[in-house]
Protein backbone atom coordinates (compact mmCIF):
# COMPACT_ATOMS: atom_id res chain seq x y z
CA UNK A 1 0.00 0.00 0.00
CA UNK A 2 1.66 3.36 -1.60
CA UNK A 3 0.96 6.53 0.52
CA UNK A 4 1.95 9.66 -1.23
CA UNK A 5 2.40 12.31 1.70
CA UNK A 6 2.40 15.73 0.27
CA UNK A 7 3.01 18.15 3.23
CA UNK A 8 2.30 21.42 1.12
CA UNK A 9 2.52 24.73 3.12
CA UNK A 10 1.95 26.71 6.71
CA UNK A 11 0.74 24.52 8.84
CA UNK A 12 0.84 21.26 6.27
CA UNK A 13 3.95 19.80 7.02
CA UNK A 14 3.11 20.45 11.21
CA UNK A 15 0.02 18.30 11.05
CA UNK A 16 1.36 16.13 8.01
CA UNK A 17 4.01 15.08 10.96
CA UNK A 18 1.20 13.78 13.24
CA UNK A 19 -0.79 11.86 11.11
CA UNK A 20 2.36 9.71 9.57
CA UNK A 21 3.37 9.07 13.33
CA UNK A 22 -0.63 7.87 14.02
CA UNK A 23 0.10 5.76 10.37
CA UNK A 24 3.20 4.19 11.66
CA UNK A 25 1.52 3.41 15.23
CA UNK A 26 -0.97 1.15 13.17
CA UNK A 27 1.65 -1.64 12.66
CA UNK A 28 0.58 -1.75 9.04
CA UNK A 29 3.44 -2.12 6.35
CA UNK A 30 2.61 0.73 4.53
CA UNK A 31 5.30 2.54 1.71
CA UNK A 32 5.20 6.16 2.28
CA UNK A 33 6.90 8.57 0.03
CA UNK A 34 6.75 12.44 0.24
CA UNK A 35 7.00 15.24 -1.84
CA UNK A 36 6.58 18.75 -2.35
CA UNK A 37 3.21 20.49 -3.62
CA UNK A 38 1.98 24.10 -3.84
CA UNK A 39 4.47 27.16 -2.86
CA UNK A 40 6.95 24.53 -1.92
CA UNK A 41 6.78 22.74 -4.94
CA UNK A 42 7.18 26.71 -6.52
CA UNK A 43 10.10 26.82 -4.56
CA UNK A 44 11.31 23.25 -5.60
CA UNK A 45 10.54 23.28 -9.12
CA UNK A 46 8.90 26.38 -10.42
CA UNK A 47 5.80 24.86 -10.43
CA UNK A 48 2.56 24.45 -7.72
CA UNK A 49 2.06 20.81 -8.56
CA UNK A 50 5.96 19.56 -9.87
CA UNK A 51 6.10 16.99 -12.86
CA UNK A 52 7.75 14.29 -10.17
CA UNK A 53 5.03 15.27 -7.47
CA UNK A 54 2.20 14.45 -10.24
CA UNK A 55 3.63 10.92 -11.17
CA UNK A 56 4.08 9.50 -7.57
CA UNK A 57 0.33 10.69 -6.99
CA UNK A 58 -0.77 8.76 -10.14
CA UNK A 59 1.62 5.57 -8.78
CA UNK A 60 0.25 5.51 -5.36
CA UNK A 61 -2.67 3.99 -4.00
CA UNK A 62 -3.70 6.61 -2.16
CA UNK A 63 -2.61 10.54 -1.33
CA UNK A 64 -2.50 12.22 2.38
CA UNK A 65 -2.21 15.92 1.43
CA UNK A 66 -1.67 19.08 4.04
CA UNK A 67 -2.57 22.03 2.84
CA UNK A 68 -1.33 24.81 0.31
CA UNK A 69 -1.19 28.39 0.07
CA UNK A 70 1.23 31.32 1.58
CA UNK A 71 0.64 35.05 1.82
CA UNK A 72 4.56 35.31 -0.12
CA UNK A 73 2.85 34.02 -3.15
CA UNK A 74 -0.06 35.83 -3.33
CA UNK A 75 1.33 37.93 -6.53
CA UNK A 76 2.55 35.41 -8.63
CA UNK A 77 0.30 34.38 -12.17
CA UNK A 78 -2.71 32.75 -10.87
CA UNK A 79 -1.39 29.60 -12.62
CA UNK A 80 1.46 29.15 -10.73
CA UNK A 81 -0.26 30.16 -7.01
CA UNK A 82 0.18 27.53 -4.75
CA UNK A 83 -3.86 26.40 -4.95
CA UNK A 84 -3.39 25.42 -8.46
CA UNK A 85 -1.90 22.20 -7.14
CA UNK A 86 -4.89 20.82 -5.42
CA UNK A 87 -7.07 21.84 -8.44
CA UNK A 88 -4.39 20.32 -10.81
CA UNK A 89 -4.25 17.23 -8.90
CA UNK A 90 -8.42 17.31 -8.80
CA UNK A 91 -8.01 17.16 -12.35
CA UNK A 92 -5.27 15.24 -13.20
CA UNK A 93 -6.78 11.89 -10.94
CA UNK A 94 -10.13 12.85 -11.92
CA UNK A 95 -11.07 13.11 -8.21
CA UNK A 96 -15.18 14.18 -8.38
CA UNK A 97 -16.38 13.48 -5.00
CA UNK A 98 -15.63 15.39 -2.18
CA UNK A 99 -16.94 13.70 1.01
CA UNK A 100 -17.00 15.62 3.83
CA UNK A 101 -18.59 14.38 7.23
CA UNK A 102 -19.90 17.39 9.41
CA UNK A 103 -19.70 15.29 13.15
CA UNK A 104 -20.45 17.20 16.43
CA UNK A 105 -18.52 15.12 19.51
CA UNK A 106 -20.51 15.49 22.43
CA UNK A 107 -17.12 17.05 24.06
CA UNK A 108 -16.94 19.61 21.27
CA UNK A 109 -20.57 21.07 21.77
CA UNK A 110 -19.99 24.13 24.04
CA UNK A 111 -16.70 25.14 21.41
CA UNK A 112 -19.51 25.39 18.50
CA UNK A 113 -21.08 28.55 17.63
CA UNK A 114 -24.79 26.96 18.03
CA UNK A 115 -26.74 26.44 21.08
CA UNK A 116 -25.50 22.60 22.11
CA UNK A 117 -29.03 21.17 21.96
CA UNK A 118 -29.17 22.82 18.03
CA UNK A 119 -25.71 20.24 17.46
CA UNK A 120 -25.64 17.41 19.92
CA UNK A 121 -25.37 14.67 18.28
CA UNK A 122 -25.10 16.22 14.56
CA UNK A 123 -23.72 14.11 12.12
CA UNK A 124 -24.33 14.93 8.30
CA UNK A 125 -21.94 14.27 5.47
CA UNK A 126 -21.93 16.80 2.44
CA UNK A 127 -21.16 15.28 -1.23
CA UNK A 128 -19.81 17.92 -3.49
CA UNK A 129 -19.09 17.48 -7.09
CA UNK A 130 -15.57 18.81 -7.81
CA UNK A 131 -14.76 18.83 -11.62
CA UNK A 132 -17.32 21.38 -12.69
CA UNK A 133 -19.14 24.42 -12.17
CA UNK A 134 -17.43 27.88 -12.46
CA UNK A 135 -14.45 26.79 -11.12
CA UNK A 136 -13.80 24.70 -14.12
CA UNK A 137 -15.99 26.36 -16.59
CA UNK A 138 -14.64 28.08 -19.64
CA UNK A 139 -14.64 30.62 -20.88
CA UNK A 140 -13.76 32.67 -18.33
CA UNK A 141 -11.25 35.72 -17.64
CA UNK A 142 -11.29 39.52 -17.73
CA UNK A 143 -11.75 41.69 -20.57
CA UNK A 144 -13.53 45.06 -21.53
CA UNK A 145 -16.90 45.45 -21.28
CA UNK A 146 -18.78 46.10 -24.43
CA UNK A 147 -22.37 45.73 -23.53
CA UNK A 148 -24.14 45.85 -19.94
CA UNK A 149 -24.56 49.01 -17.91
CA UNK A 150 -20.88 49.88 -17.98
CA UNK A 151 -19.29 49.42 -21.66
CA UNK A 152 -15.46 49.97 -22.00
CA UNK A 153 -14.83 49.32 -18.63
CA UNK A 154 -13.36 45.99 -17.10
CA UNK A 155 -15.21 42.88 -16.47
CA UNK A 156 -14.40 39.76 -14.64
CA UNK A 157 -16.70 36.45 -15.79
CA UNK A 158 -16.70 32.77 -15.22
CA UNK A 159 -18.87 29.72 -16.61
CA UNK A 160 -20.94 28.00 -14.67
CA UNK A 161 -21.40 24.07 -16.42
CA UNK A 162 -22.51 20.64 -15.64
CA UNK A 163 -23.06 18.23 -18.14
CA UNK A 164 -26.01 15.66 -17.37
CA UNK A 165 -23.00 12.56 -17.07
CA UNK A 166 -21.56 14.81 -14.47
CA UNK A 167 -24.33 14.87 -12.29
CA UNK A 168 -25.14 11.50 -12.70
CA UNK A 169 -22.10 10.25 -11.40
CA UNK A 170 -21.82 12.70 -7.86
CA UNK A 171 -25.76 11.50 -7.70
CA UNK A 172 -24.72 8.08 -7.75
CA UNK A 173 -21.89 8.63 -5.11
CA UNK A 174 -24.34 10.60 -3.07
CA UNK A 175 -27.84 7.96 -3.27
CA UNK A 176 -25.16 5.17 -2.43
CA UNK A 177 -24.00 7.14 0.98
CA UNK A 178 -27.43 7.53 2.28
CA UNK A 179 -28.06 4.44 1.43
CA UNK A 180 -25.18 3.11 4.24
CA UNK A 181 -26.59 6.52 6.44
CA UNK A 182 -30.23 7.12 7.30
CA UNK A 183 -31.18 6.85 3.79
CA UNK A 184 -32.51 10.69 3.49
CA UNK A 185 -30.51 12.43 0.80
CA UNK A 186 -30.69 16.26 0.35
CA UNK A 187 -30.01 17.94 -3.25
CA UNK A 188 -29.26 21.75 -3.13
CA UNK A 189 -29.17 23.96 -5.87
CA UNK A 190 -30.81 27.28 -7.41
CA UNK A 191 -32.98 26.00 -9.44
CA UNK A 192 -35.06 28.87 -9.74
CA UNK A 193 -32.72 31.38 -11.54
CA UNK A 194 -29.63 29.04 -12.97
CA UNK A 195 -30.42 26.51 -15.82
CA UNK A 196 -27.12 24.93 -14.72
CA UNK A 197 -29.17 23.91 -11.38
CA UNK A 198 -32.36 23.48 -13.75
CA UNK A 199 -30.58 20.76 -15.35
CA UNK A 200 -28.77 19.50 -11.94
CA UNK A 201 -32.49 19.50 -10.43
CA UNK A 202 -33.89 17.14 -12.93
CA UNK A 203 -31.62 14.88 -13.32
CA UNK A 204 -31.49 13.68 -9.78
CA UNK A 205 -34.92 13.85 -9.81
CA UNK A 206 -34.82 11.13 -12.66
CA UNK A 207 -31.86 9.17 -10.53
CA UNK A 208 -33.94 9.07 -7.39
CA UNK A 209 -36.01 6.36 -9.08
CA UNK A 210 -33.43 4.07 -9.31
CA UNK A 211 -32.64 4.85 -5.27
CA UNK A 212 -36.57 3.54 -4.16
CA UNK A 213 -35.55 3.16 -0.57
CA UNK A 214 -33.61 6.60 -0.39
CA UNK A 215 -35.71 9.51 0.71
CA UNK A 216 -34.64 12.22 -2.25
CA UNK A 217 -35.43 15.81 -1.37
CA UNK A 218 -34.13 19.44 -3.09
CA UNK A 219 -33.54 22.92 -1.54
CA UNK A 220 -32.46 26.01 -3.15
CA UNK A 221 -28.86 26.62 -1.38
CA UNK A 222 -29.77 29.98 0.43
CA UNK A 223 -32.28 28.09 2.35
CA UNK A 224 -30.20 25.21 2.94
CA UNK A 225 -27.37 27.97 4.34
CA UNK A 226 -30.05 28.93 6.82
CA UNK A 227 -31.26 25.62 7.45
CA UNK A 228 -27.93 24.62 8.64
CA UNK A 229 -27.83 26.75 11.37
CA UNK A 230 -31.21 26.59 12.34
CA UNK A 231 -32.21 23.14 12.64
CA UNK A 232 -28.56 21.42 10.95
CA UNK A 233 -29.74 17.80 12.23
CA UNK A 234 -32.58 18.09 9.95
CA UNK A 235 -29.80 17.00 7.48
CA UNK A 236 -28.34 13.47 6.58
CA UNK A 237 -26.75 13.39 3.57
CA UNK A 238 -26.37 16.44 1.53
CA UNK A 239 -25.05 16.62 -2.42
CA UNK A 240 -24.29 19.63 -4.14
CA UNK A 241 -22.42 21.29 -6.66
CA UNK A 242 -18.69 22.72 -6.50
CA UNK A 243 -19.07 26.14 -5.67
CA UNK A 244 -22.10 25.48 -3.44
CA UNK A 245 -20.42 22.84 -1.87
CA UNK A 246 -17.34 24.78 -1.08
CA UNK A 247 -19.61 27.22 0.65
CA UNK A 248 -21.75 25.04 2.81
CA UNK A 249 -19.22 22.62 3.95
CA UNK A 250 -17.23 25.17 5.33
CA UNK A 251 -20.52 26.21 7.11
CA UNK A 252 -21.36 23.07 8.17
CA UNK A 253 -17.82 22.89 10.02
CA UNK A 254 -18.16 25.83 12.35
CA UNK A 255 -21.67 23.71 13.08
CA UNK A 256 -19.21 21.20 14.87
CA UNK A 257 -16.79 23.53 17.21
CA UNK A 258 -13.84 23.97 14.12
CA UNK A 259 -12.97 23.23 10.86
CA UNK A 260 -9.74 21.81 12.47
CA UNK A 261 -12.33 18.72 13.41
CA UNK A 262 -13.34 17.85 9.62
CA UNK A 263 -11.66 16.09 7.45
CA UNK A 264 -12.16 15.19 3.99
CA UNK A 265 -12.01 12.62 1.30
CA UNK A 266 -11.94 13.42 -2.84
CA UNK A 267 -12.31 10.00 -4.31
CA UNK A 268 -12.32 9.03 -8.27
CA UNK A 269 -14.54 6.33 -9.77
CA UNK A 270 -12.72 3.22 -8.37
CA UNK A 271 -12.64 4.81 -4.37
CA UNK A 272 -8.73 6.19 -5.18
CA UNK A 273 -8.33 9.24 -3.26
CA UNK A 274 -7.06 12.40 -2.05
CA UNK A 275 -7.28 13.13 1.81
CA UNK A 276 -7.00 16.32 3.26
CA UNK A 277 -8.22 18.19 6.16
CA UNK A 278 -10.90 20.75 5.36
CA UNK A 279 -8.83 23.96 6.72
CA UNK A 280 -6.54 25.95 5.33
CA UNK A 281 -2.79 26.33 5.36
CA UNK A 282 -2.56 28.87 8.20
CA UNK A 283 0.31 30.78 7.48
CA UNK A 284 -0.24 33.10 10.07
CA UNK A 285 0.23 30.22 12.81
CA UNK A 286 2.73 28.28 10.90
CA UNK A 287 5.89 27.19 12.79
CA UNK A 288 4.23 28.08 16.28
CA UNK A 289 2.90 24.08 17.04
CA UNK A 290 -0.38 25.22 18.33
CA UNK A 291 -2.09 23.86 14.80
CA UNK A 292 -5.00 21.38 15.74
CA UNK A 293 -4.09 18.21 13.61
CA UNK A 294 -7.26 16.13 14.48
CA UNK A 295 -8.93 16.48 10.55
CA UNK A 296 -5.88 15.60 9.43
CA UNK A 297 -5.37 12.53 11.64
CA UNK A 298 -9.32 11.73 10.77
CA UNK A 299 -8.33 12.28 7.10
CA UNK A 300 -5.42 9.35 7.29
CA UNK A 301 -8.73 7.31 8.93
CA UNK A 302 -10.72 7.70 6.29
CA UNK A 303 -8.23 6.82 3.57
CA UNK A 304 -7.57 3.69 5.37
CA UNK A 305 -11.59 3.42 5.26
CA UNK A 306 -12.69 4.44 1.57
CA UNK A 307 -9.59 3.47 -0.65
CA UNK A 308 -7.13 1.05 1.42
CA UNK A 309 -10.04 -0.83 2.89
CA UNK A 310 -8.62 -1.08 6.54
CA UNK A 311 -11.89 -0.68 8.51
CA UNK A 312 -10.92 -1.69 12.12
CA UNK A 313 -7.78 0.48 11.75
CA UNK A 314 -9.97 3.39 10.30
CA UNK A 315 -12.15 2.65 13.49
CA UNK A 316 -9.24 2.57 16.25
CA UNK A 317 -7.85 6.07 14.79
CA UNK A 318 -11.47 7.24 14.97
CA UNK A 319 -11.89 5.90 18.79
CA UNK A 320 -8.61 7.15 19.82
CA UNK A 321 -9.60 10.88 18.57
CA UNK A 322 -12.76 10.60 20.55
CA UNK A 323 -10.54 8.98 23.93
CA UNK A 324 -8.39 12.07 23.60
CA UNK A 325 -11.26 14.40 23.72
CA UNK A 326 -13.01 12.95 26.52
CA UNK A 327 -10.16 12.87 28.33
CA UNK A 328 -9.86 17.01 27.88
CA UNK A 329 -7.03 17.41 25.75
CA UNK A 330 -7.92 20.70 23.24
CA UNK A 331 -5.94 22.81 20.68
CA UNK A 332 -6.51 26.32 21.04
CA UNK A 333 -9.37 26.37 18.03
CA UNK A 334 -11.75 23.78 20.12
CA UNK A 335 -10.72 25.25 23.78
CA UNK A 336 -13.59 25.71 25.90
CA UNK A 337 -12.41 26.63 30.17
CA UNK A 338 -12.11 23.76 32.14
CA UNK A 339 -10.05 21.68 29.47
CA UNK A 340 -6.35 20.90 29.09
CA UNK A 341 -5.04 23.43 25.96
CA UNK A 342 -2.51 21.57 23.94
CA UNK A 343 -0.17 22.06 21.14
CA UNK A 344 0.10 20.21 17.51
CA UNK A 345 2.79 18.05 19.24
CA UNK A 346 0.93 17.18 22.31
CA UNK A 347 -2.35 16.37 20.64
CA UNK A 348 -1.16 14.14 18.27
CA UNK A 349 0.99 12.22 21.01
CA UNK A 350 -2.13 11.92 23.46
CA UNK A 351 -3.53 10.41 19.96
CA UNK A 352 -0.84 7.72 20.05
CA UNK A 353 -1.09 7.07 23.91
CA UNK A 354 -5.06 6.16 23.15
CA UNK A 355 -4.27 4.35 20.20
CA UNK A 356 -1.29 2.37 22.13
CA UNK A 357 -3.63 1.57 25.44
Amino acid sequence: MKIAVLPGDGIGPEIIAEAKLVLDALGESFEIEEAPVGGAGYKASGHPLPDATLKLAKEADAILFGSVGDFQFDNLPRELRPEQAILGLRKHLSLFANLRPAICYKELTAASSLKPEIVAGLDILIVRELNGDVYFGSPKGIRTSTDGLFPGTREGFDTMRYSEPEVIRIGHVAFNAARKRQRRLCSVDKSNVLETSQLWRDVMTELGKEYPDVELTHMYVDNAAMQLVRAPKAFDVVVTGNLFGDILSDEASMLTGSIGMLPSASLDANNKGLYEPSHGSAPDIAGKGIANPLATILSAAMMLRYTLGLEAQAARIENAVQTVLSQGYRTGDIFTEGTKKVGTREMGQAVLNALAD
